[in-house]
Order: C-alpha cells, then structure tokens, then sequence
C-alpha cells in the first residue's frame, strides 16, 4: 500500500529496505534448494520470485552445497587421530603426580629423622646428666 500525504495524493517515497545484505541460513538454502530441483521452468522462476532470489544466488548455494559433500566425504572416517602434545601432557601430568608423591614421601622422611634426632639428643643429655649426678 502506498502511503498518502497531507494532500490526499500518494508518497511517491519508496520504502527503504532493510540495510545491508540478506543473511540465510544453512537450513533455509538446503530447502529452497530441495524445492528447486523438483520444478520445471515455469515453477522455478515463481519460486525465485516469490523468496526475492535470483538465481546466481542458486547457482552459488549449488557450489556451496557440493563442496561441502565433497569435503565431508573427503574427511577420513573414525576417530580423528590423537594429538601428539595431548599424549605428552597425560605423561608428564602422570610424572608429575609419581614426583609428588615421592616428595611427600622424603618429607616424612625427613620429619621422622629429625624427630629421632631430637629424641636420641635429649636421650643423650638426661643420660649425661643422670650420668653426672650418680658420679658424685
């Protein structure tokens, strides 16, 4: 509908379109696609028509689609291969957690001698002075 000024006579104004390019979705262009391959001629220019296409843009969504199989059917099949670095950090983190746990284990090591230590000193003085104390 056209719009009409104060005068009564029509805008001659047209309506600005959306700005910038049109954006479709994958989904979209696989439908229209799929609908375009089943009609002849005459339905393909209403199809065109209808969703405001023109058809570089069909030919160009064809291009997209056919690489796209291509490059999936050129993927090699399974599981994809492990990355080396990922192999070499499970190795160290495992080293890592064995050197850590050795190290606690030489802690108490050395906690246990130092506490003997200590022990076998004062064993040593109250002997020595036990010792001193009888002599006299």
């Amino acid at each position: 509908m056209a719009s009409t000024n104060d005068h009564g006579t029509p805008d001659p104004q047209v309506e600005p379109r959306s700005s910038g390019p049109r954006r479709y979705t994958a989904e979209y262009k696989a439908r229209i696609l799929a609908e375009y391959d089943t009609l002849g001629k005459q339905g393909k220019g209403a199809l065109l028509r209808r969703e405001g296409l023109y058809s570089s843009l069909i030919t160009n969504w064809r291009q997209q689609r056919d690489r796209g199989a291509k490059q999936a059917l050129a993927a090699p099949s399974g599981r994809p291969k492990a990355d080396p670095r990922d192999k070499e950090i499970a190795r160290l983190e495992a080293e890592n957690a064995k050197l850590r746990q050795e190290l606690g284990k030489a802690r108490t090591v050395i906690d246990v001698q130092g506490n003997l230590s200590a022990l076998l000193d004062q064993i040593a003085t109250d002997s020595a002075a036990t010792d001193n104390g009888e002599n006299r």
